[in-house]
This record gives C-alpha cells, structure tokens and sequence, in this order.
C-alpha cells in the first residue's frame, strides 16, 4: 500500500527559493509568457532537471483550492450587519456557499463557518480572503478545511 500524499499551507516566504522559481515557470508557460519548458527555466534560472523534479508537486495556493469546497472560520464581532456584509463579499466573488453554521454570540464575538465551492469564483482566493480579512467586524479569518 502506497503512502497517503499529505499537503501543507506554507508561505512562500518559507520555502527555499527552488519551489517559488518552479511556480513561476509555470505560471509562465500557463500565461504564455515562455512556450517551453527550456524558455520558462532559463527566464527563471533553474535548471529544466529542476523544473521536473519539482513540477507535480508545486502548486500555487489559488490553483490547488480551485473548483473545490473549502470551509472558512470567521471570528466576528456582533454587531448588526457583520455577518451580512461577510456573505455580500462571498457573493460578489462568485463563490457558492453551502453551509454557514454560528455560535452563539459570547465576549461581543461570534464563531462562524462558512463553506463554499469555489469553482466559479471571479476572483483569486487570496484576493477573497483579503476582502474578508480587512472587513469591518471581521476579527480573525482563516481557511479551516479544503
């Protein structure tokens, strides 16, 4: 029986330079920037031997979590509107939310989940996240599973 494969959110700050030059060939020849494997990793500074190696198993965190369900944690001050405001920025993103599941309201804040297919979603997760993140009355979020 083979190994489960296990994946991790880390910063791209964190991981050593080889990975992020690997996501930028191919964001390159996705974009049409580079047509080939040997234009995008000589524009980047890697070998291709490089590029191969790490190729399947780099993805950036928007592509990874596209067209799929992913539950948010939102810690939110209660107060009116808050929570209507959340889910306006959800809609006007494209993502579908499927379920949305609070705690009672305790020290001024309440705990919600929200989780939504992102499949259709106009814009980046990260740019969603930012919206949510920034909002008025939005203390902490985060992505809890996807």
């Amino acid at each position: 029986m083979g190994t489960k494969t296990k994946y991790y959110i880390v910063a791209a700050e964190a991981l050593p330079e080889i990975f992020i030059k690997v996501a930028e060939a191919k964001r390159m020849m996705q974009s049409g920037e580079a047509s080939t494997v040997g234009a995008a990793t000589r524009q980047v500074g890697i070998s291709r031997s490089a590029f191969y190696k790490y190729k399947d198993a780099v993805q950036p965190f928007n592509n990874m979590k596209s067209g799929r369900i992913i539950t948010f944690y939102t810690m939110l001050k209660d107060n009116p509107g808050v929570l209507s405001n959340v889910l306006s920025i959800f809609a006007g993103s494209g993502a579908n939310i499927l379920t949305i599941n609070q705690s009672i309201p305790t020290n001024g804040c309440a705990a919600v989940t929200v989780s939504a297919e992102t499949s259709e979603m106009e814009i980046s997760l990260e740019e969603l996240m930012g919206r949510l993140s920034t909002a008025a009355g939005v203390v902490k979020f985060e992505i809890l599973a996807g």
